[in-house]
């Protein structure tokens, strides 16, 4: 798993853990998405996001934790939704963001040894489906409507108590711990 020495958790008014991600898209047409490998499984795909640091904005947050741990770096577009994982009482604001750039080397490859991998859009929700099915969740929100900004990256201001929650559902028979 990976350890970050200087790491401050931050909360927000409820007691859940403020975290930041991005489905990280090739190209403006939202098809293929950039998985990493998971610190704690690393034989299992996730979506880059991390904690977010004190005073750091959701978006920064975002797009700080794709450099560091799928080593891109990109146009940040759209806010998804703000995701609610009610078990590990977690918060994630998830944008969109189109890559411009691919390190050959970045701070996750070195230090952890992550891998990051292109999948079509159903094939990711499938894989993330069995061991993360938040993350799935927000390529499903992503399928249901939110279409692509066509070069319009505006990202909506939201204040701490707006009602765009999406509360992940416990899978039947699956324990938290697991997951």
């Amino acid at each position: 798993m990976k350890f970050k020495p200087n790491q401050t958790r931050t909360y927000d008014r409820e007691g859940f853990k403020k975290r930041a991600a991005c489905l990280c898209f090739r190209s403006e047409q939202e098809d293929e998405v950039l998985l990493v490998s998971s610190s704690r499984y690393p034989d299992q795909w996730i979506v880059p996001g991390g904690g977010m640091e004190p005073e750091e904005e959701p978006g920064g947050a975002a797009v700080r934790e794709v450099y560091e741990e799928a080593g891109v770096k990109g146009k940040l577009g759209r806010l998804l939704g703000i995701f609610e994982n009610q078990d590990r009482k977690h918060r994630t604001y998830v944008y969109v963001l189109t890559v411009t750039e691919i390190l050959e080397d970045w701070e996750d490859s070195v230090n952890i040894g992550r891998k990051r991998e292109w999948f079509k859009v159903e094939d990711a929700i499938k894989v993330l489906q069995c061991h993360k099915p938040v993350h799935a969740e927000y390529l499903e929100k992503l399928k249901l409507g939110c279409s692509p900004t066509n070069g319009n990256s505006t990202v909506p201001s939201l204040p701490d108590n707006n009602a765009l929650f999406v509360t992940a559902a416990q899978p039947s028979g699956v324990p938290s711990s697991i997951r």
